[in-house]
């Protein structure tokens, strides 16, 4: 059995507050198998208290209980979102000069403390957080030589490896790290050394598409590095601008809000994430936000992202009380022959086909009548014409 303690950065404020105690317990393979967790009284006592998983771990009645993950999961899956992704885990497994896998407690452990959302593990109630200081632009040089290295499985020097933490969360094997600009935080995303295409350049000119569709995207940036690299840019969406400096908002990704395993993903639909939408947003945005992931999904298949899976979509905690649609992110086309494609997500009675009318037939689903969705997908998704004039 290994302990920790999560802490949770409520919303607009600055420092963290353990809100309960998780218990991970091994194989006998001395291999993760399952987790529990419980409240402590004093969290669940404050009155801005946010669940630490929306799906698992509800604080109504929790007082006093131990707690276990939904459908037989072995770990709750807020906490997972909050753990390196599996670009986050080469990082910690070459600056710990051990092969992976690692126990689940040693990705925990050093994560770094600019993880994704608002959850941060530590090994006791009274542990101070990780000290962090996060690279700027101007290094982002070292950055990709550190990331060339990690990805040949060499070694990354003692020099570079205090440029790298525990890694962004939520976002795959790519090579990335997070960078600080102008008092902001931005995933600096790299070209892999296995790219057929500029993927950074792709991504962010995918990205700017949907926003000129209409979409909800976050800021972008293209950066050319030396030896004709290049380098994207994308805002984080989990920090909020205050006075006091950046805080932290809570984060789940939609495999969270379905409360179902990572290897069920391509048995789940972009209908499902419309239902949690229904379940979990606040009312005032419940319309719009389940518009918005119709167009997303209709974009998708469009641009023939077929990496959109349950972690590439998210939800974020929202003041006015309720979990809202985070901006789109992970975006960029698969390239391929063939005459009939498939997303990753179900789309419609045809099943994961990537064709626009497989998605008009889900409609319904997302709240929309078909008239109504064909609008939507006219004027949200199909860009407008420029004006030649």
């Amino acid at each position: 059995m290994t302990t920790r303690f999560v802490f949770i950065h409520l919303p607009g404020k600055r420092e963290a507050v353990p809100a309960g105690k998780l218990v991970m317990a091994t194989d006998a393979r001395d291999e993760f198998a399952s987790a529990s967790f419980a409240y402590g009284n004093i969290y669940l006592d404050r009155h801005d208290a946010l669940d630490v998983d929306p799906v698992s771990l509800p604080r109504n009645d929790a007082a006093g209980k131990t707690l276990r993950p939904v459908n037989g999961l072995p770990m709750f899956s807020a906490i997972r979102d909050a753990a390196p992704d599996a670009w986050g885990r080469r990082v910690i497994e070459n600056r710990l000069r051990r092969p992976g896998p690692l126990p689940e407690w040693m990705y925990l452990d050093h994560a770094g403390s600019d993880r994704a959302g608002a959850l941060d593990i530590r090994p006791d109630r009274d542990s101070a957080p990780l000290a962090s200081t996060l690279p700027s632009a101007i290094e982002l040089t070292y950055l990709l030589d550190a990331a060339e290295r990690i990805e040949a499985g060499e070694p990354v020097p003692a020099k570079l490896t205090h440029y790298f933490q525990g890694g962004p969360t939520m976002g795959g094997m790519r090579p990335k790290a997070v960078i600080a600009v102008d008092g902001r935080q931005f995933v600096a995303k790299f070209p892999s050394r296995t790219d057929r295409f500029n993927v950074p350049t792709v991504e962010r000119a995918t990205l700017e598409l949907a926003r000129e569709a209409g979409l909800h995207v976050p800021e972008t940036r293209l950066l050319q590095m030396p030896q004709g690299r290049t380098v994207m840019l994308i805002e984080r969406f989990d920090r909020v601008a205050s006075p006091a400096g950046l805080t932290r908002r809570h984060m789940v990704s939609a495999l969270t809000m379905l409360g179902v395993v990572e290897m069920d993903s391509p048995n789940r639909s972009y209908a499902e994430i419309a239902h949690a939408i229904s379940r979990q947003a606040p009312g005032t945005h419940v319309e719009a936000d389940r518009t918005e992931m119709f167009s997303r999904m209709v974009f998708n298949i469009l641009v023939s992202n077929s990496d959109d899976h349950l972690r590439n979509h998210a939800f974020r905690y929202d003041e006015s009380g309720g979990w809202v649609l985070s901006p789109l992110y992970d975006v960029v086309p698969t390239p391929s022959h063939s005459h009939e494609r498939n997303l990753y997500l179900i789309v419609g009675d045809m099943g994961r086909a990537a064709r626009v009318d497989n998605g008009l037939t889900s409609a319904g689903q997302f709240g929309l009548r078909r008239a109504e969705a064909v609008t939507v997908h006219v004027q949200r998704v199909r860009p407008a014409s420029p004006d030649i004039s």
